[in-house]
């Protein structure tokens, strides 16, 4: 479908249930979650978000997880940390990458493991600059690493 046609059916829909809102979904694009082993309790999530305005991403729901919070990974002295972070700024039209090894979506106490080539359901949770909510729901395919699409193509580093 469309993005268009998408866009006319929710404010259809919103229209039809007494309220509209202005608010645009933020474009998610290669999705993907790491799969995990037996016994393993964490994995990490990623994709490029892209905000029509400037907008937060504020907090990840998922029924795979007991908690999914929005990490980054960076080089402190010489030695690589992870944190979490309260929110992700995404500012207007600007794609912001969650990959490894930088932002991301980290999955911990996970209820089972992530089999490759099933899928996980996540709730995103924006906050654009009036401060209201939206929540966006995606499905996510479970791979062992990174999918053809998010490489550099044939040159080597």
């Amino acid at each position: 479908m469309s993005t268009f046609l998408k866009l006319s059916a929710c404010l259809l829909a919103a229209a039809l249930s007494g309220h509209v809102t202005a608010q645009t979904p933020v474009k998610v694009e290669s999705a993907w979650a790491r799969a995990t082993v037996q016994g393993q309790k964490a994995t990490g999530a990623f994709m490029k978000l892209t905000a029509p305005q400037t907008t937060r991403l504020v907090a990840v729901t998922t029924p795979v997880a007991g908690v999914a919070e929005i990490h980054e990974m960076k080089m402190d002295g010489g030695v690589m940390k992870m944190r979490a972070m309260p929110v992700l700024d995404l500012p207007a039209n600007q794609a912001v990458e969650l990959k490894p090894g930088s932002y991301h979506l980290m999955l911990m106490d996970l209820k089972a493991p992530l089999m490759k080539d099933s899928s996980v359901a996540l709730t995103l949770v924006f906050k654009d600059a009036k401060g209201v909510e939206s929540k966006q729901q995606v499905s996510v395919p479970v791979n062992t690493a990174m999918p053809a699409e998010h490489s550099h193509g044939d040159h080597k580093h």
